[in-house]
């Protein structure tokens, strides 16, 4: 017998509570359903059970030093350097401890970005003290890779030392190549032109790291854990290999590469992800023959979790995602302003995203534990799960030939596309929730303010000549915002929203709960719903609806109420002219009946949300 309350002493004075009695009270709930419901699954197939034992003989990951704070980085990407400029110092002063300089042509730019130039570089950071122990990290892309020299540069003729500059170079070509799909060189010309430059930074006597493994990559485009995972070994160890092979001892060479992952609101996930990163890597060196040290771990609040709808919750988001990351040993931590999904972020939004860690550091205090989840049953059985199946696909990519070899056959492409499959088809069913996009949306919100930038414009950057399947970014609400863009261009050209009339049959004991998910399903489109008071004929339903002036109908009740009203109520409503009725609530065996009295879909818990509202849309236009 297994007890849930081992060497829980404050439960002494209560009776032993074993998981056998735990599952007679679940049995209780389930009333004959399978207790496999209620073990989840993520996206890589791993199992979550809904109870674990405490995990003993474990010892705490080693991340950051004990109780020493992650670097607080604030992004700066606005393209007039002299306002880019403005905002790092303002952001120092408030407390940032670090800043992304964020230039055109970069992975995470978003649209925006630094100029590269040697003299946006000295305007940009003029009167930033380098060498004070602030933390700097470049995010460049290959059409921006001479912004990491002109750095270097204004270092040196500044009269700094290299060695008391925190500088993180960012140098990724694998990562630039995974996005765009393509390449105009080999691996085998890539890896000199990258180890010549760091051979170049370290004697200018720079510590770096210079070479970033990139998971934002494979999370951006909507991949999982695992793949993200792996896909950051693979970059590593080829980086690995192209210093050592350039004659730097390996020693040295581990300290020259970081890595970047995401941080999202799934908390859990987020945590064991962090934690399984650190336990690969030093699996990795002890095959190196190496005393394993911590990796460098750089965090972004995911980009692809942001909505440009009710931005708002985006701050919540990034809250859990920050909470995850810092409790799992981030060494670093970039929050994305909750409006970056609409353009560049004003003050207010960058101040709501340093105060986010400020108060995770200053007020929760949480810098000061060192892996908390240490013994937690469910984080540690989650991260051991993570790092085997990463593993595993980091062994399939070194079969292939490496990173880049693994990117020409697909293979991280293949496993990523088949995941955001999955991902888009449960966020189409609102099994995977969007607050503010796909439910509970507000179509009343005010518009969001951002600042008016012009992005710099890059040239492209060599020939397409080896060509893959891409890794563009996405975010997960881009398909119900189109919705919303449609509906706010009929109100923009008419004056009005789509709308839908809640069909609402007896009384609000009857109707109120299938009102209240009809109208949250219809608005997260961007059709207005328009509740009343409820009716108890067909023909006064049927006044009401034709006097509402609306496009759709919507039949909302109980399912007792359903049985003797919705079919004369459906009949009522297609004789005042409704050519488009739903009903709230899942298909019976009266369907046949109901559609030939003029029901035309239904909505419901589980089902393809986006295709019943994109298919409204259509039944509008054609009408």
């Amino acid at each position: 017998m297994t007890s849930v309350t081992d060497d829980l002493k404050l439960a002494a004075d209560f009776p032993q509570a074993t998981v056998e009695d735990w599952r007679k009270l679940v049995d209780g709930v389930l009333k004959g359903a399978p207790f496999e419901k209620l073990v989840g699954k993520t996206y890589d197939g791993l199992k979550i059970d809904p109870l674990y034992p405490r995990a003993k003989g474990v010892a705490p990951v080693m991340g950051r030093p004990a109780a020493a704070p992650w670097q607080i980085v604030q992004r700066i990407d606005h393209p007039d350097a002299a306002l880019a400029n403005a905002q790092a110092l303002q952001d120092l002063e408030n407390g940032a401890t670090g800043l992304a300089l964020v230039f055109a042509g970069a992975n995470g730019a978003r649209g925006f970005g630094l100029e590269p130039s040697a003299k946006a570089v000295a305007k940009l950071l003029k009167d930033v003290h380098l060498d004070a122990g602030i933390g700097i990290e470049l995010e460049i892309g290959p059409q921006s890779r001479m912004a990491a020299i002109h750095v270097a540069e204004f270092v040196k003729s500044n009269g700094l030392d290299p060695a008391a500059c925190n500088i993180r170079f960012g140098l990724d070509p694998l990562a630039a190549s995974a996005v765009w799909g393509h390449s105009p060189y080999t691996w085998d010309e890539i890896a000199p032109a990258v180890t010549g430059a760091i051979k170049g930074l370290a004697a200018l006597g720079f510590k770096g790291p210079f070479a970033s493994a990139d998971g934002r990559v494979i999370h951006d485009a909507g991949g999982s854990e695992v793949q993200e995972l792996a896909f950051v070994l693979a970059c590593g160890v080829a980086y690995l290999r192209a210093i050592e092979g350039a004659g730097i001892a390996l020693e040295a060479a581990r300290g020259m590469v970081y890595a970047r992952l995401a941080a999202d609101a799934d908390q859990f996930l987020t945590m064991a992800k962090f934690r399984a990163l650190r336990l690969l890597w030093a699996r990795i060196e002890t095959s190196c023959g190496l005393t394993p040290q911590p990796l460098f771990i750089a965090a972004d609040t995911a980009w692809r979790m942001l909505t440009q709808r009710d931005p708002y919750v985006n701050m919540l988001r990034a809250t859990i995602a920050t909470f995850a990351a810092g409790l799992a040993g981030a060494n670093a931590i970039t929050v994305l302003p909750h409006t970056l999904a609409l353009g560049l972020p004003d003050p207010f939004a960058r101040r709501v995203a340093r105060n986010t860690q400020l108060l995770l550091l200053e007020e929760s205090n949480l810098g000061k534990v060192s892996d908390p989840a240490a013994g937690a049953g469910g984080i540690e059985t989650l991260t051991a799960q993570l790092c085997d199946a990463a593993w595993a696909l980091f062994q399939q990519s070194e079969t292939t030939g490496g990173a880049f070899a693994a990117l020409q056959q697909d293979l991280f492409q293949s496993k990523v596309s088949a995941t955001r499959k999955a991902r888009d088809a449960n966020i189409a069913k609102r099994r995977d929730v969007l607050t503010g996009a796909s439910e509970f949306p507000n179509l009343h919100e005010r518009e969001t303010a951002v600042l008016t930038a012009t992005p710099i414009a890059l040239a492209p950057y060599g020939e397409q000549k080896y060509k893959f399947e891409a890794l563009p970014p996405i975010r997960l609400a881009e398909p119900f915002e189109a919705l919303r863009d449609k509906s706010d261009a009929a109100l923009k050209a008419r004056g009005s929203r789509p709308k839908v009339f809640l069909a609402n049959l007896g009384t609000p004991a009857d109707f109120t709960a299938r009102a209240t998910f009809a109208k949250s399903f219809f608005e997260a489109g961007g059709i207005e719903a328009m509740g009343n008071e409820g009716f108890a004929d067909p023909v006064s339903l049927a006044a009401a609806f034709k006097a509402s002036g609306a496009e759709l109908a919507c039949l909302c009740s109980s399912d007792k109420v359903y049985a003797d009203q919705a079919e004369p109520a459906a009949k009522a409503l297609q004789m005042a002219g409704g050519r488009h009725i739903f009903l709230a609530g899942r298909p019976t065996e009266a369907e046949a009946v109901l559609r030939a009295a003029g029901v035309t879909g239904f909505v419901f818990a589980g089902g393809d949300a986006l295709a019943t509202l994109q298919d409204a849309y259509r039944r509008m236009e054609q009408a």
